[in-house]
């Protein structure tokens, strides 16, 4: 199949290229570069021996979207595109919510228009809120999302539950991540954040290659174990093989489809943090600082579904997240 990727210059699109052209399809990227490196596509292109087909443009902007399908012929659209900070969603949720919605919407007329009508959203755990069941399976219902970026994945999924109820002919697939982390075992991808990273790993690599003094943990005092955050880690390289897996629903005519992407594990921020220092054979310094607004104190999944229906499922550990993720740093320390 020829797939667009919007947002494919970023963390989770440039390890799905691989994934996807190792599976035979092709891939076309379209990306603002606001928030990710053109160089990640060239370090692609390393990986698997050609360029991918890279377009420079806004998802919002409607002329350049619908040039793009008319230059190509496009079977179904990963859409990676959209802002993605927790924290900074919190102090700034207009730009949230007109980036995020917006460029869904212009992407989805594009693809009316043009008769594409097979999508896979890259939606989020975030959508569960405080979820009511632990582990989480796709049946639990949606809770009061805690932060503007959780919300536009939430009103995204609504918005393709509802046009794909209009119109059946559209196969819809809402993937629900949980936490990726780690990178290509290559070292040449990984996760590249702009200024201060707002997620966990990219913030203890930099940490231990010197970019920062310590990592800062969100809370200490929430009800589990040890008591910080716990989440379901995943290695970006499965994550990225979930969405050629998701392709299979949408070659057998799926309508609607909702699956959580995760480990089915959940480990807290200093299991994480002990996990790094164990794989890589360094320590980390760290202190503890006041709890996040919007954070929330467990979240994990049951990944069976993905499983039975897409026969997908994470391959990797947790110390080979922080073995890949570390050997993405070190390589590069400063990023691309």
């Amino acid at each position: 199949m020829n797939i667009l990727l919007t947002g494919g210059a970023g963390y989770i699109g440039s390890h799905t290229i691989v994934e996807l052209d190792k599976a035979g399809h092709s891939v076309v990227v379209v990306d603002n570069l606001v928030n990710s490196s053109e160089e990640s596509l060239n370090r692609v292109a390393k990986i698997i021996g050609k360029q991918v087909p890279f377009v420079k443009a806004d998802v919002r902007d409607a002329a350049a979207m619908n040039d793009l399908f008319d230059k190509f012929k496009i079977d179904a659209v990963i859409n990676f595109a959209g802002l993605k900070a927790v924290g900074e969603s919190v102090a700034k949720p207009l730009e949230y919510y007109e980036n995020n919605m917006n460029a869904c919407f212009v992407l989805l007329d594009a693809m009316r228009k043009h008769n594409c009508k097979n999508f896979i959203f890259s939606s989020s755990a975030t959508v569960y809120g405080d979820p009511a069941i632990i582990p989480i399976t796709e049946e639990c219902p949606k809770g009061q999302c805690t932060n503007p970026y959780g919300k536009t994945k939430s009103m995204l999924e609504e918005v393709l539950i509802d046009l794909q109820k209009a119109d059946p002919e559209w196969n819809v697939v809402l993937l629900r991540y949980f936490n990726p982390i780690g990178a290509h075992q290559s070292g040449l991808i990984g996760e590249n954040p702009n200024g201060i990273p707002n997620n966990l790993m990219p913030y203890i690599t930099q940490t231990a290659v010197g970019l920062r003094k310590e990592l800062g943990v969100f809370g200490n005092d929430y009800d589990t174990p040890d008591g910080t955050g716990v989440r379901d880690y995943i290695h970006v390289c499965d994550l990225a093989n979930g969405h050629v897996c998701a392709l299979k629903a949408i070659e057998r005519k799926c309508g609607l489809a909702i699956y959580n992407l995760g480990t089915g594990h959940g480990n807290s921020v200093l299991d994480v943090v002990k996990a790094f220092e164990k794989a890589n054979n360094l320590k980390v310094p760290y202190s503890i600082k006041p709890r996040r607004a919007g954070d929330i104190a467990t979240c994990y999944c049951n990944p069976a579904k993905a499983k039975a229906e897409l026969g997908w499922e994470a391959k990797y550990g947790i110390e080979d997240m922080c073995r890949d993720a570390w050997n993405f740093q070190k390589n590069n320390p400063e990023g691309y």
